[in-house]
């Protein structure tokens, strides 16, 4: 992939929120093989941008590779390290997704489930832009908070 190929521009102002910097985070912790190494921020967050054209030549039906994988799972750390340190509460990510691209993710806190995901077709994981991300995953973020502070004791246990 060339640097013109990329769907996220070089100053793009999104590149700066918590979810993005929180996302480079989780992913470059699951580079356990040093592939990013020497790659741009916008490179690595780059997948998660499907363009329209890139959800085009993505087949409809199909499994997910384990790099897709990869980064659902470090999408819903990012969220569950967002939510733990707007909180003050220990959240984690449970992540269940079959070998044909279905399943569910949870985030609980203490014995609450904050955020409750089907996932389908996780294959095509992805999102329009990068203010799409980053404006879905703060809607999730704020409905966990809204969830922790309503019911704070089962959150607490």
């Amino acid at each position: 992939m060339s640097q013109s190929a990329l769907a996220v521009e070089a100053n793009d102002p999104y590149m700066t929120s918590d979810v993005v910097v929180e996302m480079l985070k989780q992913l470059r912790a699951l580079d356990t093989y040093d592939k990013y190494e020497g790659w741009s921020e916008e490179k690595i967050i780059d997948p998660l941008v499907l363009t329209k054209e890139r959800k085009r030549e993505i087949p409809i039906i199909g499994d997910p590779d384990e790099i897709t994988l990869a980064r659902i799972k470090a999408y819903y750390n990012s969220i569950a390290s967002l939510i733990e340190k707007r909180t003050g509460l220990m959240a984690v990510p449970v992540i269940n997704i079959t070998h044909e691209g279905f399943g569910r993710a949870f985030i609980l806190v203490g014995k609450l489930i904050v955020v409750d995901k089907i996932l389908r077709d996780v294959h095509r994981f992805g999102f329009p832009s990068l203010e799409d991300f980053c404006t879905k995953s703060e809607q999730v973020i704020d409905k966990a908070a809204d969830l922790i502070e309503k019911f704070k004791e089962v959150a607490e246990a």
